[in-house]
């Protein structure tokens, strides 16, 4: 595999990432309104009743900060799901399948095409989220609570693994969907996983602390390394070039 040709690859999807409106305002717009909107949540419940009590800070903000890994898993499906059906209906995939292009670096290509972006959006907007709340609770905490190793966690290990899954489980749809609403509706179900451990974290189920968030990206991890081979094996552009109408 030669990693010029991925980028190659990578380079042409981004071109057409950046001309579709829609799709580049849903990736700046949401992690913007989310680390904006939450703060805020928070702030007015810590203003009612004597505010938050200070033992539960810390799972709080935790949880909330879960919403990252949730971002880093949506924001991806649709740039990778229509990285293979999208092409295909608009008449594009079929001089890419055509070139000596090995699968891996079409698959890297397509992949980094929608990783970059997601990584770059949630990476950017992370610090407005740490500092509204660090100007919220640095009164009841009486000191910041972002940066921290758990954060550290979240955005240096769990986003980019949840972002590459969500990248493989879209571009496995898509290589077998031929409508791109389709795609984009199967690859919808990486959001569930992580709404329900943001739940869990919310009414204490699970704790949300260090060692929980390294187990949770020791399967992320786990389950992106199964669905590379999968993906891999699966994609089959013979079938893709003669069969998809």
């Amino acid at each position: 595999m030669r990693l010029q040709n991925a980028w190659s690859v990578a380079l042409k999807d981004l071109n057409i990432i950046v001309k579709k409106r829609s799709t580049m305002l849903s990736i700046i717009f949401l992690p913007l309104f989310l680390s904006i909107l939450f703060p805020l949540v928070i702030h007015f419940a810590n203003a009612k009743n004597g505010g938050i009590p200070v033992d539960y800070i810390p799972q709080l903000l935790n949880s909330f900060s879960i919403w990252f890994i949730t971002e880093a898993s949506i924001l991806p499906t649709s740039i990778a799901a229509y990285s293979i059906v999208g092409e295909k209906v608009e008449k594009s995939l079929e001089p890419l399948l055509a070139t000596p292009l090995t699968d891996g670096e079409i698959l890297l290509g397509k992949s980094l095409a929608a990783f970059l972006p997601t990584l770059i959006s949630v990476y950017a907007s992370s610090p407005i989220f740490m500092g509204l709340i660090d100007a919220v609770f640095y009164g009841r905490l009486g000191y910041l609570y972002f940066p921290n190793w758990d954060i550290a966690i979240i955005l240096l290990v769990a986003v980019p693994i949840a972002s590459i899954l969500s990248v493989e489980v879209s571009v496995l749809v898509s290589a077998r969907v031929s409508d791109v609403r389709t795609a984009q509706q199967f690859s919808g179900i990486m959001f569930f996983p992580f709404l329900i451990i943001y739940l869990a974290g919310e009414i204490r189920v699970i704790t949300l602390d260090t060692t929980t968030l390294l187990i949770i990206s020791a399967i992320l991890l786990s389950s992106a390394v199964i669905l590379f081979f999968i993906s891999k094996s699966t994609f089959q552009r013979e079938e893709i070039l003669t069969k998809w109408k």
